[in-house]
């Protein structure tokens, strides 16, 4: 299965300011990549665009990040990706076992802690409560999973910055982030290390759902390794393309502005394509389109 990504975002800066991008894919997908990734950050304000030289650094997390300093006026950040995905959907294993805390890699560690929009040590006794009876391991993480799936409604009206998982908890409203942090919180509060992820998850094998944009999902550490888990999408989902990982939607923003910058522009499109290149058709028809949409 091939899968190009692409991306066109566009800013109205009142002045220079540094940003930092997260919008290239993550390094474990280098050997999936079928044509050369790009990313282009430019300024729009002269009779042609001019680009911004960006410097790349690899995260704490191992993202990959653009660092920038982007002049006043408009500016534009677009990219595209070709990737090579298994036929299969999100991986499914019912045997996978929960480990003793003693036990995990340290670099597991800082994902069972509190973070900025993940406050575990608030939660821990709700948690307790409500997932103390679940036997350890897959079935109480997609027991977790699946209770915020039922009990949180999606809206994008009331999406906000500042929601964190406890909001969400007593709201039961908000978006794919809100439905991760909640997820992951409660996770952590049951001693599996849970990490917050962000990518492309587009309308692949599955019918039209309306304009794209990026997508948040989490993984949780069971039988020493990742699995791929979504309080949004709580069945298995084709195409997922990572990009980045970390505690919350802190760690791993598409973009981060060091000063005001207003968005005036905003298409995100993941779809599957055939070895020709060619759009493979969407299950049920529909046709995609490049509305604005409000982040996730």
């Amino acid at each position: 299965m091939l899968i190009r990504s692409e991306f066109d975002i566009q800013f109205e800066l009142p002045q220079a300011l540094p940003m930092v991008a997260l919008l290239r894919l993550y390094p474990s997908l280098d050997p999936l990549v079928r044509a050369p990734e790009e990313l282009r950050i430019e300024q729009l304000d002269a009779d042609e665009p001019t680009v911004i030289e960006t410097v790349e650094y690899v995260d704490g997390f191992g993202n990959r990040c653009s660092r920038f300093v982007a002049p006043q006026g408009a500016i534009r950040v677009s990219g595209c990706s070709l990737v090579e995905n298994d036929e299969l959907p999100d991986v499914i294993c019912t045997e996978a076992t929960q480990h003793a805390v003693e036990e995990l890699p340290p670099e597991t560690l800082q994902f069972l802690l509190s973070s900025r929009y993940c406050q575990v040590d608030q939660m821990s006794q709700v948690a307790g409560d409500m997932f103390g009876h679940t036997t350890p391991g897959w079935a109480r993480a997609v027991w977790i999973r699946d209770w915020v799936h039922n009990h949180v409604r999606f809206d994008y009206a009331t999406a906000r910055p500042t929601k964190t998982a406890l909001d969400v908890f007593t709201e039961r409203v908000g978006v794919c982030r809100d439905y991760q942090h909640l997820a992951v919180t409660m996770t952590r509060a049951m001693n599996i290390p849970a990490r917050y992820v962000t990518g492309y998850l587009g309308d692949i094998r599955r019918p039209y759902s309306g304009a794209g944009d990026f997508s948040a999902w989490y993984e949780v550490f069971l039988s020493g390794r990742w699995w791929t888990m979504d309080a949004r999408h709580n069945t298995p989902q084709y195409g997922r393309v990572l990009m980045a990982v970390g505690r919350d939607a802190t760690d791993v923003a598409i973009t981060t502005s060091f000063g005001v910058a207003n968005v005036t522009n905003f298409y995100v499109a993941s779809y599957e394509v055939d070895e020709r290149g060619e759009t493979v058709p969407l299950v049920g028809g529909g046709v995609r389109d490049k509305r604005w949409v409000r982040p996730v």
